[in-house]
């Protein structure tokens, strides 16, 4: 089984916790089904800031083996691909989604990431690091508004984060009903997208009173995508 959990927002316990004190992305942790699971942090979206990747530490500790790859201090990590696929799951931060892509396949590691999903590793991400699993990634990593650029390709279709900035929105329907990006989602920000063996499994958030909503995007207009709140347990 394969396990991709996209979030728009939210993450890192931003987000409201649930009833069991626990924030969003404690589900990136309940997926790996592992008591104690080996979690890495890449933040190479954000240039691998040291703040960020503090805070990431400070959120999992003591939920989880944390650690981090840092290809903008350590480029010639050793032995990354052993690294990667002795993880149970990989967060990805956010970002420049153009910039991580370009320093991900110099180095290699979009093979290796696509060889750990392959392997069953869980794949999660916010932002750059949602968007990023898809054949399309909607980035606005350019000075003129959003563009499709492509992603890792492990799930199909394109992806927009941050889909409940007006902008945003309207720039990747336009975008797909133009047919210059392939149909795919949009999410608001505190939504994660819980993709099993490439198929969404649901969308979930902590937040009911954001009423934050997730979205199919075809040519033919904007679907909405039941959420379930983690909180009340709808």
């Amino acid at each position: 089984m394969t396990r991709i959990i996209a979030l728009e927002g939210g993450g890192f316990s931003d987000d409201p916790l649930d009833e069991h004190g626990r924030g969003l992305d404690q589900i990136v942790l309940d997926a790996t089904n592992t008591a104690s699971p080996r979690l890495c942090f890449i933040g190479t979206a954000g240039g691998d800031a040291e703040s960020y990747t503090l805070k990431f530490y400070r959120a999992f500790e003591g939920r989880a083996r944390l650690d981090d790859l840092n290809l903008t201090l350590r480029p010639r990590h050793p032995r990354l691909r052993e690294f990667v696929l002795g993880m149970d799951a990989v967060y990805v931060g956010g970002g420049s989604t153009l910039n991580m892509l370009a320093v991900w396949r110099a180095h290699g590691l979009d093979d290796i990431l696509r060889e750990a999903y392959q392997r069953g590793v869980v794949l999660a991400g916010i932002s750059a690091g949602m968007i990023c699993w898809f054949e399309q990634a909607a980035t606005d990593s350019f000075d003129d508004g959003l563009r499709p650029i492509e992603g890792l390709g492990l799930l199909a279709g394109s992806a927009c984060a941050h889909f409940d900035d007006p902008t945003r929105r309207e720039q990747f329907v336009r975008l797909v009903a133009d047919g210059r990006a392939a149909p795919g989602y949009g999410a608001d920000d505190g939504v994660a997208l819980d993709f099993e063996d490439g198929a969404l499994r649901e969308a979930v958030s902590c937040d009911p009173a954001r009423s934050a909503k997730a979205y199919r995007v075809s040519p033919s207009g904007v679907g909405e995508i039941a959420v379930r709140y983690l909180h009340t347990g709808a």
